[in-house]
């Protein structure tokens, strides 16, 4: 398009054929990345172009899950078949029940007539259900079994990775640098969002297909990419994820008492326990801060105060879990933002804040927040810093010189996630900077179809392919009438004090009829 926008430019004769190609090229030049995903992935990010979406709650997940297909099966008790459906394409089916950030919902049709089908509550009650594990076809290949590819981070990227690498047959290895699975979602994500038992059952199936996980195994310190490559391995990918903290330029950010939220989670869930102030400062808005705050609230911390320096509507964690940490006491203090960490001796013992208001809007389209004159200082004895995440490449790389994006991200094809190293490939949050669980899942799964192209030279992506929804659907009968029903949380006063999972699930009569407000977009396609 663009070559032959600017032959038309050069060949044409009047000002019509000479100015025709502008729009198009203009539009190519803002709106890129939407040419490349309809052209290369076939998929329209906003849901609309018929030929390539088959629902928009589908089109919209970053893993491809038939949402309709397991909400309808759903929808008739089926629950084993929806299950099954569902890890054709995502593994994590217990976890992103719990975790997800549902962006399927955001694209539902039912919000023309009332609001979203609470397609993540049917998928909890779903997996909910499971006795024995499905998994989905395994295609076993002595040819693949034999060849040897290492996977570097046992996070979803990465198992994901090494789980649809299984069903083609092959038999990857998983170094991961901890003494337990899982990456960040052991690491990080507390245990009342997502029990450590759901995340262990869906490990141990991944393991069952064949993936070897080797613990206590560090990129950079027990093994390098050169070494893999002398070991005989094939193919490697690299999923470590951004596992260290940024510190923002806050005088007295080195006073004793002042943490990363990345290092005050992963302390506590791996090591079972961290030290603990009694007044606590979460500095930063994203889903790190919410959970480092509700875990100190549950580790004994008397007062816990997030200080952002946006409005709370502009907070980029989940907005249930704002709203859960509001119900646990936690102050916000948002237009607020961190000017100094005050100390005694060297010790946090408050900081100094300067209020925010909001001015001109900026390049993101939101409203910059500009200093205002009013100042205040807030007492505290420890101070958690969540305020983004990065990667050390230069330690990941070593002597294979791979291109990058910038410090903390490596360069890729995002449709195969292969490197400037054709035997390297990469995924998930090293690749794209912090993002979601499922996103990290779909990187993993476009990156075993990448390296199986690597090694044979053809796509074998047979999970990809439709499945056939043989579910009752009449198209002349009216939408269900009901509305959509919220997941209901343990009341406040009773999560606050453990980690007990504190989203419960709904009885089946519910889950049954939450799943029968889908328009079924799917019909007929």
């Amino acid at each position: 398009l663009e070559q032959l926008g600017a032959w038309i430019k050069e060949t044409s004769l009047c000002g019509l054929g000479q100015s025709a190609p502008n729009p198009v090229l203009s539009t190519i030049r803002y709106f890129r990345h939407e040419y490349e995903m309809h052209i290369k992935e076939h998929k329209c990010e906003a849901g609309v172009c018929a030929k390539l979406v088959r629902a928009p709650c589908q089109s919209a997940c970053p893993a491809g899950v038939d949402v309709p297909g397991f909400v309808s099966l759903t929808g008739e008790k089926r629950y084993a078949e929806a299950l099954k459906l569902h890890r054709e394409r995502n593994p994590f089916a217990a976890v992103c029940a719990r975790v997800c950030f549902h962006t399927c919902e955001e694209k539902c049709r039912r919000t023309s007539i009332d609001s979203a089908v609470s397609i993540r509550g049917v998928k909890r009650f779903m997996v909910d259900q499971e006795i024995t594990i499905q998994v989905p076809e395994v295609r076993e290949n002595a040819e693949n079994a034999k060849r040897k590819i290492a996977i570097v981070g046992a996070g979803p990227a990465g198992l994901s990775c090494a789980y649809f690498l299984a069903r083609l047959g092959y038999k990857p290895v998983v170094f991961e640098a901890e003494h337990r699975p899982g990456g960040m979602l052991v690491q990080t994500i507390p245990a009342y969002r997502l029990p450590r038992e759901i995340l262990a059952r869906e490990i141990r199936m991944i393991e069952n297909m064949g993936v070897d996980i080797r613990t206590g195994m560090a990129l950079g310190k027990d093994f390098t990419l050169s070494s893999l490559k002398e070991e005989g391995y094939d193919s490697v990918f690299i999923g470590v994820g951004n596992p260290e903290g940024v510190k923002p330029p806050i005088p007295n950010i080195d006073s004793e008492g002042v943490v990363d939220a990345l290092k005050f989670l992963q302390t506590y869930n791996l090591r079972g326990s961290v030290p603990v102030g009694k007044n606590i400062i979460v500095v930063g808005g994203g889903n790190a801060a919410i959970d480092a705050a509700r875990t100190a609230v549950r580790l004994g911390a008397e007062k816990v105060s997030i200080v952002y320096r946006r409005t709370q509507s502009e907070m980029p964690a989940w907005a249930e879990e704002i709203d859960a940490a509001v119900e646990e006491k936690i102050e916000l203090l948002t237009l607020t933002n961190p000017k100094k960490i005050l100390n005694q001796n060297g010790k946090v013992s408050g900081m100094f804040c300067v209020r925010m208001k909001l001015g001109t809007f900026d390049s993101s389209g939101r409203r910059r927040p500009v200093e205002s004159d009013e100042s205040f200082v807030l007492d505290a004895d420890q101070v958690i810093i969540a305020t983004g995440q990065t990667l050390d490449t230069a330690k990941i790389m070593g002597d294979v010189p791979l291109e990058l994006v910038s410090n903390s991200q490596i360069m890729y094809d995002s449709q195969t996630g292969q490197t400037s190293e054709p035997w390297v490939f990469t995924g998930g949050d090293a690749a794209t900077g912090p993002s979601s669980v499922i996103e990290a899942v779909g990187a993993g799964e476009r990156a075993a179809v990448g390296i199986d192209e690597y090694l044979t030279g053809e796509k074998h992506d047979f999970w990809r392919s439709e499945k056939t929804n043989d579910t009752f659907f009449d198209p002349e009968a009216e939408p269900a009438k009901y509305p959509r029903t919220h997941m209901v949380m343990l009341p406040a006063e009773r999560r606050m004090h453990n980690f007990d999972e504190v989203e419960l699930v709904w009885p089946e009569n519910e889950a049954v009829r939450q799943a029968r407000r889908c328009l079924r977009c799917d019909y007929g396609n």
